[in-house]
């Protein structure tokens, strides 16, 4: 980084609080009393994130009698699901690419079953009166560099092929510049109806509500210590008391799974996110935008951006950190050679906005498995269910993920329970120290290849013949 560059970017941040824009918003919900004592219910829900709270809404509207109960760890909301850049995208595979990659055969169902997902979020939104920013404007896949213009031509031309590229459109050099200005961009393809933009934390404050309007039992700064079989059901210890349920579903993605066998799917991998003040009239007619539709960029150390309601811009990505032993620390929730790095990716993107400032840094771990896309199980013969793995494209796929464990807890053969992508799962990590050198290896080699035209080296090819990756 040139010093002229550094300089502009450390002043950017001089004034940034080391907080979850999104959670420090004066509208938060206050937290809702611990567990006391013996609690029985039908369904018992482990964590209040959007996995958890999107299984206990999907529960009661199926079954409004059935008697469901909801722990939380700390408070709704406070992990990723209120830490995210909030683009809830319709894709279950974490992309066209990586869909097509794993399950060719499947994908024209899993993107029918992705977009009819979306369609559900968007209808409880408008149901329950969720106040979360909700809007579907689609997201921009943008070229920063020559050979990820062509990548995305011949990813268009595949989509196509397939009968998949309804609401595609491949923007040339003006074209994406007319929806947001950056002498970087290159090209795009813009999905028009396939990602909705939100407020996450709201979103998550909105389930809770609409939780306990149902008659679903929130207890908050309660986790789930250990888990036993209890004659027909199972019992599930907290700190201050227990609760016996007959069924039981696991939302705790990064955090490590009741079910031990599990946890070796899954590394926590931390991802940082800038915000900024407020856009004035006129800088945000220097960057156009007037369409708000989320960005990323197509390198493998990507970035992904959007425009808030109140014109901020939310700029996250480029670094994936995976900590030694995989633990979950929030030592690792701030990272100012990051948010550094970050600021200056920034001005080199808009360098109309100089000057200025970012309001708030932070960070958080996102639950990454091998696949890049989530995962499914059950244990106890049955009366547990699992979904963990969804690898930074959690705002929507965990909807899908509350119905799957729905089904496997129901014993029920459905078109989700059907799926490759269900039915099976992802190679998990090797233990330490091969899983730090393993991702170690994977960053610098992706970095290589983003350096070189993309061009992949023989350690990313083997990976991917393996089926082995590591992403954010």
């Amino acid at each position: 980084m040139a010093p002229v560059a550094m300089r502009l970017a450390a002043q950017s941040l001089s004034d940034a609080q080391p907080v979850p824009f999104w959670l420090e918003d004066p509208g938060k919900p206050g937290a809702l009393p611990a567990l006391t004592g013996t609690e029985k219910c039908d369904l018992l829900v482990v964590g209040g994130g959007y996995s958890g709270l999107w299984t206990a809404l999907l529960a009661k509207e199926r079954d409004p009698a059935r008697d469901v109960v909801l722990i939380e760890g700390r408070e709704v909301g406070w992990a990723a699901s209120g830490r995210n850049g909030g683009f809830c995208a319709a894709s279950l595979t974490h992309g066209f690419g990586n869909g097509l990659a794993r399950w060719p055969g499947e994908l024209p169902k899993l993107e029918e079953l992705g977009e009819r997902n979306l369609d559900g979020i968007e209808e409880a939104v408008a149901r329950y009166s969720l106040d979360c920013d909700f809007e579907r404007t689609g997201e921009i896949d943008v070229a920063t560099e020559p050979y990820q213009l062509d990548e995305l031509h011949e990813m268009y031309e595949e989509i196509e092929r397939l009968g998949l590229a309804d609401g595609l459109e491949l923007l040339d050099r003006d074209a994406v510049r007319a929806e947001v200005d950056s002498p970087t961009f290159l090209g795009g393809l813009w999905d028009r109806r396939g990602v909705a933009m939100l407020n996450p934390a709201k979103l998550a404050w909105g389930l809770k509500q609409a939780c306990l309007d149902l008659g679903v039992r929130v207890y908050e700064n309660t986790p789930g210590l250990d888990l036993v079989s209890v004659g027909a059901g199972m019992g599930v210890r907290t700190p201050y008391g227990r609760v016996l349920a007959r069924r039981v579903a696991l939302g705790t993605n990064v955090f490590p799974s009741l079910v031990k066998r599990v946890r070796a799917y899954t590394v926590p991998v931390y991802d940082y996110a800038l915000m900024t003040e407020p856009l004035s009239a006129e800088q945000l007619a220097s960057v156009g935008w007037k369409n708000r539709q989320g960005l990323g960029d197509s390198a493998n150390q990507f970035h992904y951006f959007r425009i808030t309601a109140d014109h901020r811009i939310l700029w996250g990505g480029y670094d994936a950190i995976y900590p030694f032993g995989g633990k979950v620390s929030a030592e690792m929730d701030h990272r100012p050679e990051t948010y550094l790095k970050l600021a200056e990716h920034f001005f080199r993107c808009f360098p109309q906005l100089e000057g200025l400032r970012f309001s708030h840094a932070w960070g958080g771990a996102i639950d990454t498995c091998s696949r890049f896309s989530a995962f499914f199980g059950t244990a106890y013969q049955g009366k547990v269910a699992y979904a963990a793995g969804f690898t930074g494209l959690g705002v929507g796929a965990t909807r899908f993920g509350g119905d799957v464990m729905l089904d496997l807890l129901a014993g029920e053969r459905t078109e989700r329970t059907e799926l490759e992508m269900v039915r099976r799962k992802p190679l998990p990590f090797p233990p330490e120290p091969i899983a730090w050198a393993g991702i170690g290896i994977t960053k610098w080699a992706m970095a290589r290849a983003d350096e070189n035209g993309g061009r992949r080296n023989l350690w990313l090819k083997t990976m991917d013949r393996m089926g082995l990756g590591f992403d954010s």
